[in-house]
């Protein structure tokens, strides 16, 4: 699979808990885990992998499903793709990484070292409310992430948004500084029934993933850092989602905004984003 990245980049796979993950890896130094968002795949971040992997040894992969990684039956809820995340670090020999996560990746970034806290140096959560956390009932009120209901109806989102991927998914990402050959990229990683089957059921897996989350709870010393844009819906809750997360037992929450952006932080301010990864990504754990 073509990068558009330099010959530095190279575009794997890796066969990790009963699915196949593909991932893109370059750069030398501490381990960074890029996790993408709704409606994209790992290349979100590719704008920025470069000048990360004069830092860190760069892995940004497809959740399962989506892009490149190979579509699976089950096993869509965060708890499960957080355990890919950890399968294919311990495959490809990497201790104490950082994981980003935007948007879906982020909530399955918060699984991860909720879950695997040893193998973790710190995450980043980029404009997520967290299925199960303060902020969470929120946002499922909210008027601007209707979507959310409408792909968890079995079956339903299937029929009407077969063959018109491009119209569902560039609705959302109009929303983004996002261009038109950027969007038809990410249009393909959904393209085919069983892609966008798989985007629908990590949609259909919020409620398991909220109740694992709400029944979680024990001190965790991994360093969070949660952001949100400007610009978010999200934005007003951030303060809320620090408190939950603190009150879910993590010791060590920070907050910020990225100015002038609104949802895909990664993509309306690049630089921004990859400052605040390599100052929170270099910090050595306490």
């Amino acid at each position: 699979m073509e990068t558009g990245l330099s010959e530095e980049f190279a575009s794997e796979t890796a066969t990790v808990n009963g699915t196949t993950i593909h991932y893109v890896r370059g750069g030398k130094g501490p381990p960074l885990v890029l996790l993408h968002g709704f409606p994209q795949d790992w290349s979100e971040y590719r704008a920025i992998m470069p000048r990360l992997a004069k830092r860190f040894t760069v892995i940004a992969m497809d959740l399962r499903g989506i892009g490149g990684s190979t579509p699976a039956p089950a096993g869509h809820d965060a708890a499960t793709m957080a355990e890919d995340v950890h399968q294919l670090v311990s495959a490809l020999e990497l201790e104490r990484v950082y994981v980003v996560g935007h948007d879906i990746g982020g909530i399955v970034a918060h699984a991860f070292v909720r879950r695997y806290p040893q193998a973790a140096r710190g995450a980043m959560i980029l404009d997520q409310v967290l299925p199960g956390l303060a902020g969470w009932d929120e946002i499922e009120g909210d008027p601007s992430v209707w979507h959310i209901r409408f792909m968890q109806v079995p079956g339903l989102a299937e029929k009407l948004v077969a063959d018109r991927q491009a119209d569902y998914l560039g609705y959302f990402l109009a929303f983004g500084k996002i261009g038109p050959d950027d969007v038809a990229r990410y249009v393909k990683a959904y393209s085919t029934p069983a892609q966008l089957h798989a985007a629908l059921e990590i949609y259909r897996a919020f409620p398991a993933s909220a109740k694992l989350n709400a029944a979680e709870r024990g001190p965790n010393d991994v360093p969070l850092f949660v952001a949100t844009g400007d610009g978010s819906p999200f934005r007003k809750l951030l303060p809320k989602i620090a408190d939950g997360l603190r009150a879910s037992g993590f010791t060590r929450v920070e907050t910020g905004i990225v100015a002038d952006a609104v949802h895909y932080l990664v993509e309306d301010q690049p630089d921004a984003v990859a400052g605040l990864i390599e100052r929170h990504a270099s910090a050595p754990p306490l």
